[in-house]
């Protein structure tokens, strides 16, 4: 079956709140994808930011972003009153997001939210079923509180070794406060897991995205030591990046803790089995970032400033997956992200696991017909992109790209003006033989680099970019519709017909075009 899909992180939504979140606008952008005749609504990592706001780096790879929970719901529920709603500064800027406001005003209305709470079946349940990760995420969120903040690696040994009286004494003192983010995971399941039933009855499903890797300051890590390439001390021996390329001499540093994948074999790659159910309650569909990784990873030395000096490992390979088959079933459902530097041992796992692997149309055009991300190339079980979170928009790749590459896309696509290129290389990825096209919502619109998400290796200005709500409307809906049906990947959907009324779609279609302008003027 041909299908496609919109990528929209959650927290690019409209909202009035600061950040996008579960509430009204995510409910209407299902029923945008439900008009446009589409399959997936493709979304970044729900887990909470860590250092540098990046879903990629988190507390936890369990929890939830409590900025995600709607405000406005809360409302309905008597939680919180309208006065400290308004009352609340979350930033001044509609188009962008301002994480210190979040972090420095959020979190006390959640607060307040939870001293009006009490604890139902429902909320006793989850923490029930959830037991396994909930317990030591709000023990160690409570923790950080208590010390500031400051990375686990930094609190007392009896609280950074996890010595029994010292955890026990902890749990004892910061009850109330571990009840606090136990209701906060409650709210954002309950909320969760209401949008995603409504895309699924609407026939919109949801591709999740989980990292290959976590935190090294994270729940995973301190409650998991074990799990993990550590020493004595629980500091990490080394940790993971990308080596040096064409687009990095030094290569890149993640630092992120490495798995002792010895470690994880011997018992049955339990923890990983918690993590991909979990995910697969959250999802219809995950994408597993860096999967080349697990044919062979690059290792980085402890403290290095660089990731010049790292040599390869071995990876699991299929031994991972076939467990996960044995606990899931055969038909995981799996997006391989295997971009990168790849070798014939990660193409060959990735053709064993059945899998279907990424082809990014703007790596396309290097000038060598037998570039793999050239639509004449690709594959029946691969799913398309015109760029990822990583990329630079459609737009901005044009602008910034080589004029030798510019050309070769125009020409490979037959570009017009009339048509917008923008367009031209979205249609040209609808018509590739692969089963599944996902495309950028900023594509859609035709923004600039100013709705860039993020830029490898930097820290700051990232995960940033919100949609103005007007640019979600029947207008672009049945533009998208009318431009994935004769390449036999729209679902007409009966009720989503988008409006016949021709001075209506033009109107939008002006309102649209006005405020893409004006973005760009701001910018």
């Amino acid at each position: 079956m041909r299908t496609s899909g919109i990528l929209m992180p959650i927290f690019s939504l409209p909202s009035p709140h600061g950040i996008g979140t579960f509430g009204r606008e995510a409910y209407n952008f299902v029923d945008f994808l439900a008009k446009a005749g589409q399959t997936y609504w493709q979304i970044l990592p729900l887990n909470p930011t860590n250092y540098g706001d990046s879903p990629y780096q988190s507390f936890s790879s369990f929890a939830g972003n409590p900025y995600f929970i709607d405000l406005d719901m809360l409302l309905e529920e008597g939680l919180l009153t309208v006065a400290e709603i308004i009352g609340a500064d979350f930033g001044e800027d509609p188009l962008s997001v301002d994480y210190g406001k979040l972090y420095n005003n959020r979190i006390p209305l959640l607060k307040r939210a939870f001293a009006r709470f009490e604890p139902d079946k429902a909320y006793k349940k989850f923490c029930r079923q959830n037991k396994f990760w909930l317990d030591e995420y709000v023990l160690f969120m409570a923790l950080k509180n208590a010390h500031n903040d400051i990375a686990w690696e930094n609190w007392e040994d009896e609280l950074r070794l996890r010595k029994a009286k010292a955890i026990k004494a902890a749990k004892e003192e910061y009850a109330e406060v571990m009840d606090f983010y136990r209701f906060v995971q409650f709210k954002f399941d309950q909320q969760w897991q209401a949008l995603k039933s409504y895309a699924n009855e609407n026939g919109i499903y949801i591709v999740g995205d989980i990292p290959i890797y976590v935190a090294y300051d994270s729940a995973d890590t301190w409650a998991n030591p074990k799990q993990f390439l550590l020493d004595r001390d629980l500091k990490p021996i080394k940790v993971a990046g990308c080596p040096p390329d064409a687009f990095s001499e030094d290569g890149q540093l993640w630092g992120n803790p490495l798995y002792r994948w010895d470690v994880m074999k011997e018992d049955g790659y339990t923890w990983w089995k918690k993590r991909l159910g979990h995910a697969m309650k959250l999802y219809d569909k995950v994408r597993i970032d860096h999967f080349r990784g697990f044919e062979a990873y690059y290792t980085i030395p402890y403290g290095d400033k660089t990731a010049k000096n790292g040599s390869w490992m071995t990876g699991p390979n299929l031994d991972l997956f076939d467990a996960m088959k044995e606990e899931f079933g055969e038909d995981l459902p799996i997006i391989a992200e295997d971009l990168g530097f790849l070798t014939e041992e990660v193409y060959e796992m990735l053709r064993k696991s059945g899998f279907p692997g990424m082809k990014v149309m703007q790596f396309a055009f290097d000038g060598k017909p037998t570039n793999e991300y050239l639509p004449h190339n690709h594959v029946k079980n691969c799913v398309v992109y015109t760029g990822t979170h990583d990329n630079d928009t459609i737009m901005g790749w044009l602008e910034s790209s080589k004029k030798k590459t510019v050309k070769q896309a125009k020409q490979y696509m037959h570009a017009t003006d009339a048509e917008g290129f923008n367009w031209t290389m979205i249609r040209t990825a609808l018509m590739s033989v692969a089963d599944t096209v996902i495309i950028m919502m900023h594509d859609l619109i035709g923004l600039g680099s100013e709705a860039r998400i993020n830029m490898p290796s930097t820290v700051g200005g990232n995960w940033q970019w919100r949609i103005d709500k007007v640019c979600i409307n029947d207008w672009l809906a049945k533009l998208m519709l009318d431009t994935t049906a004769p390449y036999g990947r729209a679902v007409i959907r009966k009720g989503y017909e988008p409006e016949d009324d021709d001075e209506d779609l033009e109107e939008e279609e002006e309102k649209t075009e006005e405020t893409v302008k004006e973005t760009a003027i701001e910018e």
